[in-house]
Formats: structure tokens, sequence, C-alpha cells
């Protein structure tokens, strides 16, 4: 499988789909709609969303990332449609997050994921990422697993 990944507006509709499927996902695994800490993310503090597209121009996936200082972001809304899933589209859309975040002089990512994630677990692991203490509105949050990568 071909895939493109683009950069768009968080507005953009295949990203506002994605991004309400991962919810509704979401939503059933933990079995209510109250499962995430902290501030959602939007437009207002996204700096970068990706959508990834199979050679039709089906989206298949996305993710985005928040700055949380000069050298420091969080992967957001990360999210691979399970009819892709296990074809590449997910290490597609991390990779071409490191290299936006390599871009805007980002150091290390970080990023959080649940207790009801545990295939999101062993697959960031798998990737590199590091299991790492809470951070920020992660803390004190029983089902939130928090991992880290320097990109350096």
């Amino acid at each position: 499988m071909t895939i493109t990944i683009d950069r768009v507006d968080w507005a953009d509709e295949a990203g506002t789909e994605l991004r309400r499927a991962q919810r509704a996902e979401l939503d059933a695994r933990y079995g209510s709609d109250d499962h995430e800490p902290g501030t959602p993310p939007s437009e207002a503090d996204i700096a970068v969303f990706l959508v990834a597209r199979d050679e039709a121009g089906t989206a298949l996936g996305c993710g985005g990332l928040r700055l949380l200082g000069e050298q420091l972001a969080e992967i957001k809304r990360m999210f691979v449609a399970p009819r892709a899933r296990g074809t590449g589209v997910a290490v597609a859309v991390l990779r071409a997050l490191e290299a936006e975040a390599g871009s805007l002089g980002v150091v290390e990512l970080l990023l959080e994921t649940g207790t009801a994630q545990p295939d999101a677990m062993r697959f960031y692991e798998r990737e590199g990422y590091a299991p790492i203490p809470a951070f920020g509105p992660y803390v004190d949050e029983p089902q939130s697993r928090c991992y880290a990568r320097r990109l350096d």
C-alpha cells in the first residue's frame, strides 16, 4: 500500500472524521466520554496536524503535535482507522510527526495513552518510546500511561 501523509488544518474534514472515530472508540473502551485529563487539543494549540491517505485518497490515520515549550512537544490524536491497522500507517504517521517535530526544533516528544489501550502502549514501546512518570494534566490519573522519546 502506498501511503501519503499531508499536513492539514485542524478543521480538515478527513481529520475531523478520524478524530470523531477515535473518540467513539475510546468512549467504548473506557465506558464513558470522560477519559481525557487536561485541555482537549484544538486548532489554537495544535502546531501540526497530519492525515495519512491511501492511493485512492481515503483517509486512514492522523496525528498532531502540541508544543509544550521550545524543545518539547506532545503527540495528540494519533489514530489509525481499524481497517488500516497492521499496514504500516501508524509507523508512517509517527515518523512524519517526529520529522515535523524535528523541523520545529523539538528534541523530545511526549505522549499519553491509557490503560484500556494496551495495543497503543505496545506500539509506542516497540517504536522506541520509553515509559515515563505522568506529566502535566496526567499526574495522579490512574488510567494514564505516559511515554517519551528523544529525537536527537
